[in-house]
């Protein structure tokens, strides 16, 4: 069952006097962060703070309404921040990592299961999955010729592993 409501960042300190938060964000950017209007301090949904926020070298900076001082924000400390799923719209062929930890891995042709997929590393050039089977770890690049298929509602991903990948390929 997916999440509504996405962990996507930790205020890590504060910044001014004025009640500003920092925020190390979770998801794709700052910007990314920066773009929500309310963000929320339970996975729940329960407690919400409207925010305006921008994007400051690595980080998001935050004024939460009702916060106006150096002292309030330093109590926002090490809270986690979350994002409801319903505020995104993504694009075709996107999707949460959160979504993704966890699917199946087969094999596109032969329906062969490699493991589970249990990490997205970023790399820069293209995403890689870390698939794990039987305690050893694989490494898959996300390209379109080595990931065929994301199936979030049916729990899988078929890929069509490169040479190399897993230690029985030739």
């Amino acid at each position: 069952m997916k999440k509504q409501f996405l962990d996507s960042g930790k205020i890590v300190g504060t910044h001014g006097i004025k009640g500003e938060v920092r925020i190390d964000p979770w998801c794709d950017s700052p910007a990314f962060l920066a773009a929500f209007k309310t963000l929320y301090l339970d996975e729940r949904g329960e407690q919400s703070i409207k925010v305006k926020s921008r994007p400051h070298k690595n980080i998001t900076l935050c004024k939460i309404e009702g916060v106006d001082t150096v002292e309030e924000a330093e109590r926002m400390r090490g809270k986690i921040v979350y994002i409801n799923r319903d505020d995104i719209n993504l694009g075709e062929g996107v999707h949460f990592v959160q979504d993704l930890i966890g699917l199946e891995v087969r094999d596109f042709d032969t329906d062969e299961v490699y493991g589970k997929l249990t990490d997205v590393l970023r790399t820069g050039a293209n995403d890689v999955y870390e698939i794990t089977r039987g305690g050893k770890k694989y490494l898959a690049p996300v390209i379109d010729e080595v990931v065929r298929e994301i199936n979030t509602e049916g729990g899988y991903v078929l890929i069509t592993p490169m040479k190399g990948i897993f230690d029985d390929e030739d």
